[in-house]
């Protein structure tokens, strides 16, 4: 029995539900029950009828499963496929950030820990980072940890005052996209495409800045595209429209996507590893953010 045919077959054993996020490894993609960005698989986790949940990413989307699943069992198939962004927000920064800006909300990206999230007023995805912005009252609004998002949610939200937490944050493979990719892009033909965890610069040059969500519904609309992304969403692009073209830089990787294959995701399988377990009350407390985000939508 070939390992896709094996993981095919514990799936069923274990009724369980594989969700991959788009920047996984193409053969991670095919075999999944659900592609997604991280706000179509956290609502595929909410919604899941399965007893387990395999989450083929990083560490914050299996937490995120278990927040909103607690009776469920969610493995995450390699232990140490983390987001460094994610961890470079500590629940000691949002404390002081508080203390300093009482009157402020406090607005998580969910590329961020659940000890993190514990403390957000609400958590967004790229999808409805503007979105959940424009639902707060408070014109002040402490956004973290990607400061390129908040930057985007600046842009568009003019009438509030969106404070990066902490200054920096960023993602290292879409912080590394540069204006010299801009013009390469241009010389190729297509359109341009970008993430929002991209630098302002080049959201300013794209045609149009989308999560990776958007991307999928924005390809309709032309025929070539240069995607700004992480790589392997030219391969999810690609295979949901395989007539058009989708231009993605070869070294746009994120290392921690790509740590699961199919050999971690059977032997997860196998074995029921990696167990995603949490402190009820810091799930409890996050699990309300992320589901007043979902009410909100996309």
């Amino acid at each position: 029995m070939s390992i896709p045919e094996r993981i095919r077959a514990l799936r069923k054993e274990r009724d369980a539900v594989i969700l991959a996020h788009n920047y996984q490894r193409p053969e991670i993609q095919d075999i999944a029950d659900i592609v997604g960005d991280s706000l179509e698989l956290a609502v595929s986790a909410k919604e899941t009828s399965a007893a387990v949940i395999v989450l083929c990413g990083v560490d914050f989307m299996a937490e995120t499963a278990k927040i909103l699943n607690p009776g469920k069992t969610v493995l995450l198939p390699v232990k140490d496929a983390t987001c460094p962004m994610a961890h470079q927000l500590t629940p000691d920064m949002i404390r002081e950030a508080r203390a300093a800006h009482p009157d402020a909300s406090v607005v998580l990206y969910v590329n961020s820990t659940a000890e993190s999230k514990a403390l957000a007023d609400i958590v967004c995805t790229s999808a409805n980072a503007v979105r959940v912005v424009r639902s707060l009252a408070s014109r002040e609004v402490l956004f973290g940890p990607d400061c390129n998002l908040a930057a985007y949610v600046q842009n568009l939200v003019p009438e509030k005052e969106i404070i990066p937490l902490p200054a920096g944050g960023h993602c290292y493979v879409h912080d590394a996209f540069t204006l010299h990719d801009l013009e390469e892009a241009r010389k190729r033909g297509g359109k341009i495409i970008c993430h929002p965890e991209c630098r302002p610069e080049i959201q300013k040059g794209a045609d149009i800045v989308a999560s990776t969500g958007g991307m999928v519904r924005a390809a309709p609309d032309a025929d070539a595209w240069n995607v700004l992304t992480e790589r392997e969403m030219g391969y999810r692009l690609g295979t949901l429209f395989p007539g058009k073209t989708f231009y993605t830089k070869e070294d746009a990787i994120c290392d921690d996507m790509k740590k699961t294959t199919l050999q971690d995701l059977c032997h997860s399988l196998e074995t029921m590893r990696y167990e995603i377990t949490l402190d009820p009350k810091i799930a409890d407390r996050a699990r309300a953010a992320i589901e007043r985000m979902i009410a909100i939508g996309r």
